[in-house]
Parts: structure tokens; C-alpha cells; sequence
């Protein structure tokens, strides 16, 4: 598609190029407002007031000056721009360490709330695209296996942990009848629904079809098979576990690794991801019979 990755608004200092986008996603975000013990505190209602902010910084640069026109948006980009929506996955894997199963599926409905209430002030300043994935299998990641997946009762034939897929499931579920609601009640907008869940968890069970050979073990982690994962020392860290010196490296060829380092995927995995959703058949609606590019991928 030859479009340039997006710089990220949080790296804003130094005069990036914003020209053809803006990335407001940052690790360990949740939906739900953050919390003194979360890991980002940039939660998705603090992300949208940031693209607010981003916004009015443009517009008030735009009707000063045409000098920085090659680093920020044109005027009617943000009209036409697509926005889109990868979270809520952290929502439910910190909630597992606190809540019980239930507990965890109760508290969906409170995230999606959240969620549309970003959506809907987004569509009041103007944003009419709206890109939206759901969850992945969260129990597949080796991280939560590693924690919750110890006795083998509480694995899935895949080898995942049953109650964190079901809760995956279950935030779907209910993200794609948000998804329809939206559709109905924004007929001048375009709601698209992405199933991510769908597209993973195939790769995942059939890994070896698309010229993978780990499905669920970190490429990049330590502690060998069958997870190589260890939640005291992350991917590149070297630290003195049971008093010796340990770095956790990455594997000698990723490509053949789903999973990167315990909770994200690798390039190779994600690259057939996105061949995955580029075909249309995991959206709703979809848009198979629209694509306006051919893609030359190689899956």
C-alpha cells in the first residue's frame, strides 16, 4: 500500500511528519480509565483528548502559517481520515489477576461504555471512519499461560487458557453488537468491524500451513520449551536470577514464531495477520468486493 508507518503523537517533539496520520496508541493502555497501579496511564479517554489537542494544534497552525503544511494533516483529512481502534485487550488480562471469571465478564459491559463514549465524542468533532478490531485469543499468549495455565484442566485444546479466550469471546460478542448500534445510529458514518479472534486463533491452530513452526512459544524470552517465557525478566533484559546473570534473547529466526516475546506477536505473524484482514471476509460489513488496491503479499 506504500503508506509510511504513523508517527506517534507522544513522540511529537523534533517536528515528525503527521502528514498522512497520527498514532495515539501506547503500551499497556486500557480502555477504562488508568488506575495508581496500571502500566500506561495514557488510557483511551486520556488518547482521544490527546488527538483533541492534536486537532486544535493543527487548525490553530494552519491559520497562522502554510510553512509547516508538509508535517501536519491538510484541513479536510480529519473529516476524511479512517479511525482506527485496537484495544481492550489490557482491560481484560489486568483483570484476571484481581477477579474471578465472573468477576471479569461482569465488568465488560462498564469497558464498552467507556469505549463508545470515546467513539461518540469522535464522531461529534467530526470523525465519520471508524476502523474497529476486536480481541485476540488472549489465553493463547504464553504470559497467561505461564500464570494461569499451570494445571492443565484449565487448558483449551490448543492449548490456551479456557477462561481468558472466553472472556475474549465474550468482550467480542458484545463490541460487534456496539459495532451494529453505531452503524444504526451514525447512517453518514462507516462503522467497520474487524475479527481479529477469528483471524488469530486460525493461525494459531493450523501454524504450520502458513510456514510457521511455534504457535504459542516466545520467540524472544527465557527458560526454553514449551513457553520460553519467564515474567521476571523481559525480552532484552539481563538480570541475576538464582544467582546467575540471564538475558532474555530473541531466537535465531523469529519468522518461524507466532508469538514474539510472550504478549505480542511477531512481524511474520502479523504480516499474515494483515494479509488476513486486507481480504475483506473478517469484516463486518464487508469489503471484499471493494478494495481498491491489489496486494502483493506473501501469503
Amino acid at each position: 500500500m506504500d503508506l509510511p508507518f504513523l508517527n506517534a503523537y507522544l513522540d511529537s517533539i523534533g517536528a515528525p511528519i503527521f502528514r498522512r496520520g497520527c498514532n495515539f496508541a501506547a503500551a499497556g493502555s486500557t480502555i477504562l480509565p488508568a488506575t495508581a497501579s496500571s502500566v500506561s496511564p495514557f488510557s483511551f479517554g486520556i488518547q482521544v483528548a490527546q488527538f483533541f489537542r492534536f486537532k486544535a494544534k493543527v487548525q490553530e497552525i494552519q491559520a497562522k502559517t502554510r510553512k509547516f503544511d508538509k508535517y501536519i494533516p491538510a484541513q479536510d483529512y480529519f473529516q476524511k481520515a479512517l479511525y482506527m481502534f485496537d484495544i481492550g485487550q489490557n482491560d481484560l488480562a489486568g483483570a484476571f489477576y484481581s477477579k474471578t471469571l465472573d468477576q471479569v465478564l461482569a465488568s465488560i459491559p462498564t469497558i464498552l461504555l467507556e469505549f463508545e463514549d470515546g467513539i461518540e465524542k469522535l464522531y461529534d468533532q467530526g470523525a465519520r471512519n471508524f476502523w474497529i478490531h476486536n480481541t485476540g485469543p488472549l489465553g493463547c499468549l504464553p504470559q497467561n499461560i505461564a500464570k494461569f495455565g499451570t494445571d492443565q484442566s484449565k487448558l483449551d485444546e490448543l492449548g490456551c487458557v479456557s477462561s481468558h479466550n472466553q472472556a475474549s469471546r465474550l468482550l467480542n460478542l458484545q463490541l460487534r453488537a456496539l459495532s451494529k448500534k453505531l452503524q444504526g445510529q451514525y447512517p453518514d458514518a462507516n462503522v467497520t468491524y474487524i475479527d481479529i479472534f477469528t483471524i488469530k486463533s486460525n493461525l494459531i491452530a493450523n501454524y504450520s500451513r502458513y510456514g510457521f513452526e511455534q504457535p504459542i512459544m516466545a520467540c524472544c524470552g527465557n527458560g526454553g520449551p514449551p513457553l520460553n517465557y519467564d515474567s521476571r525478566i523481559a525480552c532484552g533484559q539481563t538480570k541475576v536470577l538464582n544467582g546467575s546473570s540471564v538475558t532474555a534473547k530473541g531466537c535465531d529466526d523469529s519468522t518461524e514464531y507466532v508469538n514474539w516475546d510472550g504478549i505480542h506477536y511477531t512481524e511474520a505473524a502479523n504480516q499474515y495477520v494483515a494479509s488476513q484482514i486486507l481480504t475483506g471476509k473478517y469484516s463486518d460489513p464487508p469489503f471484499a468486493d471493494k478494495m481498491p488496491f491489489l496486494l502483493k503479499l506473501k501469503f
